[in-house]
């Protein structure tokens, strides 16, 4: 952010600690040197942020896609749960276990 290294870390160890608040412009300086969207920096948890840096590096037609999914995952938590479920299967054996999914919805 153009700081120094010790003017750097104290300020954001203040930022961290909620000793100071950050500003709109230095926010947005920030977000530009970690390359991370402003929402990130904003987010409640680590979950959420998790979510935020992955939609910000889809291209739109996916963000569009995900926009759409995630609201519907939210409001079906067992289809939610058997996706997560997936996951955890070996990606050579999911092919079969997305067939499997598939038939049961």
């Amino acid at each position: 952010m153009g700081l120094g290294k010790d003017k750097g870390s104290s300020r954001i160890n203040r930022y961290e600690h909620q000793v100071t608040a950050i500003g709109f412009d230095n926010l947005d300086r920030l977000a530009q040197v970690l390359d991370v969207p402003v929402a990130y920096l904003l987010a409640d948890d680590a979950a959420m942020a998790d979510a935020i840096l992955a939609l910000s590096q889809a291209d739109e037609s996916q963000r569009n896609a995900l926009a759409m999914l995630i609201p519907a995952l939210v409001q079906d938590p067992p289809l939610l749960a058997s996706l997560v479920k997936l996951l955890e299967v070996p990606k050579h054996k999911r092919p079969e276990a997305l067939r499997d999914l598939a038939q049961k919805v």
